[in-house]
């Protein structure tokens, strides 16, 4: 996946309410950007720490620049939650998910009042797809979800639990959204629901597929090379 606009590497001066944060540019300005990440970014969001912003010249977008990446000494990290799903319908489409190879719609309804982010369609049976992106990283090479609590990735797992009891089938995808790390686990002292409720829904069929990203400020490229869970 490229990005539409050359990146621009800033300065995060502090990143605030969720979707704001404070950059320097290049040129000295000070500006407010988007931060698309309803997490907590735990790790990623210190004041002085090298970012990689996307411009737009959108009249109707008051914020004229997107936080999209976040520089560390030894990696890159896409902090833009949205590329994800970008990323993985990608892949998906290109036939580069082992197991996942089929018709590929998006933002399907299911459950209550849910939309499963994929629904791949393989020789007649469906399988439902939920990503979540994977920024998160306190030992070095070990990636950790969730980095804040969310009741709504532990509803997700319900909903995926319930399509496997229905028949068909169900994967939890976690992407990787750095490229530092070679193992993963569930951060259970960040939020032990959710990682009660992954564990329940594997132990009713529920699928977990784990891979990684690597990430440059010109594009953001699917490896499929699985990463390992612990």
């Amino acid at each position: 996946m490229r990005f539409q606009s050359d990146l621009i590497p800033a300065t995060l001066l502090r990143r605030y309410k969720r979707f704001l944060a404070d950059i320097r540019l290049p040129d000295g300005r000070e500006v407010t950007a988007h931060c698309p990440n309803p997490g907590s970014m735990l790790g990623l969001a210190e004041e002085g720490t090298r970012v990689w912003v996307e411009p737009n010249d959108d009249p109707k977008k008051k914020l004229k620049y997107g936080l999209r990446l976040v520089e560390l000494p030894d990696a890159m990290v896409v902090v833009d939650t949205g590329i994800a799903n970008r990323v993985v319908k990608e892949a998906l489409t290109a036939g580069q998910v082992p197991g996942l190879e089929g018709e590929v719609r998006a933002e399907v309804k299911y459950g209550e009042n849910s939309r499963a982010d994929f629904l791949v369609t393989q020789g007649g049976r469906n399988i439902w797809v939920e990503v979540k992106s994977v920024t998160l990283s306190r030992e070095p090479g070990l990636a950790e979800f969730p980095d804040a609590k969310t009741a709504r990735g532990a509803k997700h797992l319900g909903e995926l639990a319930a399509r496997v009891t229905e028949g068909d089938r169900a994967v939890m995808f976690y992407l990787v959204s750095r490229d530092d790390c070679t193992c993963f686990a569930p951060a259970a002292d960040i939020d032990p629901a959710y990682a009660e409720a992954e564990r329940m829904a594997k132990a009713v069929g529920v699928e977990v597929m784990i891979f990684p990203i690597r990430a440059t400020p010109e594009a953001v490229t699917f490896d499929a090379t699985p990463v390992r869970a612990l």
